[in-house]
């Protein structure tokens, strides 16, 4: 069970991230570059404000340059969070194997639900040059966020009683009653037209990625069952 567990964690790994590094690459890593170009322009361009004091660049950190090391560096960080994912997945299916291989798109569509699309509902992707809140307590509620999502969807979904259903619906509201930390001002150098790209782009790829790990996990995890 382990090696059919490591195997599909493996092979769906590697795969969601190749999808995920050229959909970044094409896509989104371009409105990057572009933002980056505002935030490196010289400081009378902008008329910076106290929120975005407290933004700070270490200009002698190492950073990827553009080409080869950033797309080599982008990969290793998708290939490590993909396996690891997909590692969750697979775990999951030795609980509730999917029947059919199209039910890998509605696990899919949950780790999205969960890791992506509730935790953006309070913390949107940002551009680089974006003011923001502390950031260990975003860590924290992005955390809180995700956690409380994931138990949520499983009471609705495989709870028998309408009272865990109902409690599972109260926590998933939870995390967005309390709210998400938030700068004192809302401030980005990049324009508001960006942005929303950016948002968008953010979005749509993560999806994608989440639907195809689903999709190639679920497949693989019945081709070893019946093998």
């Amino acid at each position: 069970m382990i090696k059919r567990i490591a195997q599909t964690a493996g092979f769906t790994g590697l795969l969601g991230a190749l999808l995920l590094t050229l959909l970044q690459s094409f896509w989104v890593a371009p409105l990057i570059q572009q933002a980056e170009t505002y935030e490196k322009a010289p400081a009378a361009v902008h008329e910076h404000n106290e929120a975005m004091a407290a933004h700070e660049h270490d200009a002698e950190a190492w950073e990827p340059e553009d080409g080869w090391q950033r797309v080599l560096s982008t990969t290793g960080g998708n290939l490590v969070v993909a396996v690891g994912f997909a590692l969750m997945l697979a775990g999951l299916y030795t609980l509730r194997a999917p029947g059919r291989t199209r039910e890998g798109l509605l696990w899919g569509l949950a780790g999205y639900a969960v890791f992506c699309l509730a935790p953006t509902l309070g913390l949107p992707p940002e551009l680089p040059g974006t003011a923001a809140a502390d950031l260990s307590q975003r860590q924290i509620w992005w955390a809180g966020t995700a956690a409380s999502t994931a138990v949520a969807l499983a009471l609705i979904v495989f709870g028998r009683s309408w009272l865990l259903k109902l409690a599972g619906a109260v926590i998933l509201v939870i995390p967005h009653w309390v709210g998400a930390p938030q700068p004192e001002v809302h401030a980005s150098l990049a324009p508001e037209a960006l942005e929303s790209q950016f948002k968008w782009a953010s979005q749509l790829t993560n999806a994608a990625f989440w639907l195809a790990l689903g999709l190639i996990s679920a497949w693989l995890f019945r081709r070893k069952e019946a093998a």
